[in-house]
């Protein structure tokens, strides 16, 4: 099978991995977990491979695990730059305080992330598409961030915060991690001077579509069963349903409408 063959293999499989969440009394959550993280984590290699060779993409896969996980444990450890909160055991294994599966999950939707905001700029240059990556990548955090932390409770925010319990902080620390992984790996592409190899139109086409998967995949979970209330970890009550169209409307107005830009754009841009 060919590279374009296996990417939109791994976008169909994340497209079924999102049906999982559905079922979260059937199936144990650390499963479904993986279900979403690794075809992503496979889309990371793949496509980055294509575009920036191995050497590329193994470097962008080592800039996110080193500055990924030290902002994490630097927040759990002292609350900058995300805020107070501890992961629980539902994402499984650990390295050090943070679950191996959200580092991968920096890897996978991250790279997702940074393919997207490509085509969404004009003129791409080495400190703008760091920012519209991790723009794209906030929004992603914006969608589903009380979901898995006052629904699933993959982590507690000790202090609860005003996005449904989640603090404002975070997301401005979201913005400031992502935005140093990419600016990092950017700045390595400029020194080295690594040219992008040219996409096909399937390759170029299927980064934006793997996010809109991702926008759609948030809309599922108005299916799955929930409680009427949530408490987070101030003690504050919170109504699921206003939490679940939260993420609907981010997911179609934020997410929807860069994944359809970017898909348009992508057609004849070589980003």
């Amino acid at each position: 099978m060919s590279n374009g063959g296996w990417l939109w293999t791994l976008l169909g499989l994340y497209a079924i991995a999102r049906l999982t969440q559905v079922f979260p009394n059937r199936i144990p959550f650390v499963v479904i977990i993986a279900c979403h993280v690794l075809p992503a984590l496979g889309f990371a290699f793949l496509h980055g491979a294509a575009r920036y060779r191995t050497r590329g993409v193994m470097v962008y896969v080592l800039v996110c695990f080193l500055i990924g996980n030290l902002m994490e444990n630097l927040s759990i450890g002292t609350g900058f730059p995300l805020g107070h909160y501890h992961f629980t055991e539902v994402m499984g294994p650990k390295l050090l305080q943070v679950p191996i599966l959200l580092g991968l999950a920096y890897i996978g939707i991250g790279y997702v992330s940074w393919a997207v905001a490509g085509p969404l700029l004009r003129h791409p240059g080495v400190i703008t598409r760091p920012l519209m990556a991790a723009f794209v990548m906030t929004c992603w955090d914006l969608s589903q961030e009380p979901i898995w932390s006052n629904l699933v409770h993959a982590w507690t925010w000790h202090d609860g915060g005003r996005y449904f319990g989640v603090p404002l902080t975070n997301f401005c620390g979201w913005l400031l991690t992502n935005y140093l992984i990419y600016q990092t790996f950017a700045l390595w592409l400029r020194w080295t001077g690594v040219k992008p190899s040219p996409l096909s139109a399937g390759q170029a086409m299927v980064a934006p579509l793997f996010y809109a998967v991702c926008a759609a995949g948030n809309l599922i979970v108005l299916a799955a069963p929930a409680p009427a209330v949530v408490t987070d970890g101030a003690g504050v009550q919170w109504r699921v349903r206003e939490i679940l169209w939260a993420s609907t409307l981010i997911s179609i107005i934020l997410m929807g409408s860069l994944a359809a830009i970017a898909s348009v754009r992508a057609r004849t841009a070589d980003t």
